[in-house]
């Protein structure tokens, strides 16, 4: 029986190898290759890829698709976090968050968005370093990627929910959906692996569950979207 691998979370990004020393630096990874930080059963990766020329915007302009939630243990914890991302390069970012908040928005030196939580957070308590990929999309995206990667919903409330693996570790969530219609090309998503069968049967069953086919390389990758219009990736093993 097919099935598919969460191998990655896939960034366009002005320059990858900065990128990916900022978030290896941040995260304690290695980065393998030119700029892929491999994640594990309970951690998800990360890879940076170079934006396509045509999708290259500034920075500030950028509506990213999802965001990364990095945890602390206590208050200190957290203190040191933002100053080892300040000092890898990161910014403070203002999104309009009120000042009684307690999780603390910046952006990596490519202009990702990104929040280190408050120690406390209950919804991300054992969810590890990185505790949640927080993404734009309705209820019908998280059902359908719970599908798709085999994870169970750990919430489903009104039109949020999220998922979770097994193994536990970090969450992958969804806010409810966008604000605006999709326009562009999302600047992140997420690159699958096929396992277990052949890469045709997988599409066959993903299409099945409502992703779209948008596009086959040469190379064996197949580009496809889930039913809110995020583009996703699957490669055979």
């Amino acid at each position: 029986m097919t099935s598919s691998k969460l191998l990655a979370v896939t960034y366009d990004a002005d320059d990858p190898g900065r990128a990916a020393r900022f978030w290896a630096g941040l995260l304690g990874r290695e980065v393998i290759g030119d700029a892929f930080l491999p994640g594990d059963d309970t951690q998800v990766g990360l890879r940076f890829v170079a934006s396509d020329p045509q999708q290259v915007v500034a920075k500030q302009q950028r509506n990213n698709y999802l965001h990364l939630h990095v945890t602390s243990d206590s208050e200190d914890d957290q203190q040191r976090k933002v100053a080892r991302a300040l000092g890898l390069g990161g910014t403070h970012l203002d999104v309009g968050q009120l000042p009684e908040e307690g999780h603390i928005v910046m952006a990596d030196p490519d202009g990702n968005a990104f929040c280190v939580i408050e120690p406390g957070n209950k919804f991300l308590a054992g969810c590890g370093l990185l505790g949640e990929v927080a993404c734009d999309g309705g209820r019908a995206v998280g059902v359908f990627w719970s599908e798709a990667l085999g994870w169970p919903l750990v919430w489903d409330q009104d039109d949020e929910t999220a998922i979770q693996s097994p193994h536990g570790g970090t969450k992958i969530a969804w806010g409810g959906a966008p604000d605006a219609p999709k326009t562009t090309r999302n600047r992140q998503r997420f690159e699958l692996a096929v396992s277990g069968g052949p890469q045709q049967a997988e599409i066959d069953r993903l299409t099945a569950l409502g992703a779209t086919i948008l596009e086959t390389a040469g190379t064996g990758t197949v580009t496809l979207a889930d039913p809110g219009g995020n583009e996703f990736t699957v490669t055979a093993r």
